[in-house]
């Protein structure tokens, strides 16, 4: 038995034969703000689409809880995926309902509410996010940001003891994706929920983690806080994080 809140260990994946995980392992404790960062196609959503069934493991174990997660079948996923929300690259909002709508859909569906008292909880959520004056307004007369957070509140509707972010600032403005951080850090910190987040974006990754898993050829290169981090004298870690073009990345297939 894992004694982590959430385990990878010696994760496999590849596709169409080409593998992308090659042994990755990594412990994230209850309630922290871990990074997972890397290249672009290291297997950094990868990742984190196993832990809710999206993606399904060829070889090693996943545990969440106390319990093996990567044997489920699907009908098992449902509870799962009550305790573990996703936030995806793309706000992935339906354009013909408002924010109160798009908050309110799962507490429907998955929470049994009706549709005025979850039309209440969704304002409650919207307001966590900030977002509670733009209530009735729909996705598109919105800015990417803003979309982002109900996106979150959508996400936080159903209570989750974990949230998988998906670049969450990718495509956002610098004002916009500071904002995302701070949110992502302040409803940690709050609610006590564990927040696994996907990211390259250097602001993100040194402002609000508490710990950082950097991936590198299939596998957890290091694990180490954001200070330790960009001190570390490592030259594939330095490459990365100052973004240099030369260096021990240029090997060709990775």
């Amino acid at each position: 038995m894992s004694t982590a809140f959430i385990e990878f260990r010696g994760v496999t994946k590849a596709f169409s034969g080409k593998p992308v995980l090659r042994g990755m392992s990594l412990a994230v404790d209850k309630g922290e703000v871990m990074f997972i960062i890397g290249t672009s196609g290291v297997g950094k959503s990868v990742t984190i689409k196993h832990l809710i069934g999206l993606l399904r493991i060829d070889e090693g174990e996943i545990w969440f809880d106390g319990a093996r997660v990567d044997q489920l079948p699907e009908r098992a996923l449902a509870p799962l995926r009550k305790r573990i929300g996703m936030v995806f690259q793309s706000s992935t909002l339906f354009d013909s309902m408002t924010l109160a709508e798009n908050v309110a859909l799962p507490l429907r569906k998955h929470g049994k509410l009706s549709h005025n008292d979850a039309l209440a909880e969704a304002r409650e959520r919207l307001a966590q996010v900030y977002m509670a004056e733009y209530a009735d307004r729909y996705p598109a007369e919105l800015s990417d940001g803003m979309r982002k957070r109900a996106a979150i509140a959508r996400t936080l509707a159903l209570s989750p003891e974990v949230v998988l972010f998906d670049e969450p600032t990718t495509g956002l403005d610098p004002v916009s994706a500071r904002r995302v951080d701070r949110l992502i850090r302040e409803l940690a910190d709050k609610l006590g929920m564990t927040a696994i987040v996907v990211s390259h974006d250097p602001p993100s990754i040194f402002g609000v983690a508490d710990r950082v898993a950097f991936l590198y050829r299939g596998v957890v290169h290091v694990v180490a806080t954001p200070a330790e981090l960009r001190a570390s004298p490592d030259p594939v870690v330095q490459q990365f994080i100052t973004g240099r073009s030369k260096g021990p990345m240029e090997t060709p297939g990775f």
